[in-house]
């Protein structure tokens, strides 16, 4: 969440503080209207209604500027988190794709896509049921998210599979992140009936060569990778 969707609900508030400023302004033009003086003397003959119209007026909007804005945070939130797993979901990942894919562009900087998919969750459903294939998937999850750094994005992409958006991070660095995530899944022990594996796909996107016209492209290449691991034999990472 930016640091602009953290704060929206102090943007509210003051978005409700300053309208109010039209209700003492509103009473104003209709005194004006139908018995003219001067704008300063009527204020001055009558200052405390007009202090009480202002400041009652300020605390209600902002307060409800204050909760409005909670509530749109909180909604923002829900559209973009993958209930089961608690992280960020496609439409999130595919933003922040977005961002770190022209920060990279723009300053020159490398930034990778790894593609994480569980091997042999079908099986697993089949066979002890999808509850026992949810547990696998958190697992996975929480695998994955304590291996990001900070400034690493990881979301679940759908179905059995993940994405880690990795900026500042070159193919060689990616591959070992991969293969640390292959030893932790695997150390983890996530389904007690066999072995626990995931397989990777990565791709980067390196201003040196330019491989990758834009974020859909380095999509494409990190699937075409994850499907070569999968083919391969699984519990391996492969590099476009």
């Amino acid at each position: 969440m930016s640091l602009l969707d953290r704060r929206r609900s102090v943007w509210y508030a003051a978005a409700g503080g300053i309208i109010a400023i039209g209700a003492p302004t509103g009473l104003l033009i209709l005194r004006e209207i139908y018995s003219p003086r001067p704008v300063t003397t009527e204020i001055l003959s009558d200052q405390l209604t007009y202090l009480y119209v202002l400041f009652a007026t300020v605390f209600v909007l902002a307060i409800l500027g204050f909760a409005l804005g909670r509530q749109a945070d909180q909604l923002k939130a829900l559209s973009e988190t993958d209930v089961l797993t608690g992280l960020p979901n496609r439409r999130a990942l595919r933003q922040r794709l977005a961002m770190e894919f022209r920060r990279a562009v723009r300053y020159g900087t490398p930034v990778s896509l790894l593609l994480v998919d569980i091997d042999g969750l079908k099986q697993l459903n089949d066979t002890d049921g999808h509850a026992a294939g949810d547990r696998l998937i958190r697992g996975v999850g929480t695998a994955i998210t304590e291996g990001l750094r900070e400034s690493d994005f990881g979301a679940r992409w759908g179905g059995d599979e993940f994405a880690i958006v990795a900026p500042n991070t070159s193919a060689r660095a990616a591959r070992s992140s991969g293969e640390r995530l292959l030893a932790r899944v695997a150390e983890h022990g996530l389904d007690h009936r066999r072995p626990s594996s995931v397989s990777v796909g990565i791709s980067t996107f390196d201003p040196a060569d330019g491989a990758f016209a834009n974020q859909d492209a380095l999509v494409r290449a990190a699937d075409q990778a994850l499907y070569r691991a999968k083919t391969g034999g699984r519990n391996r990472v492969v590099a476009a």
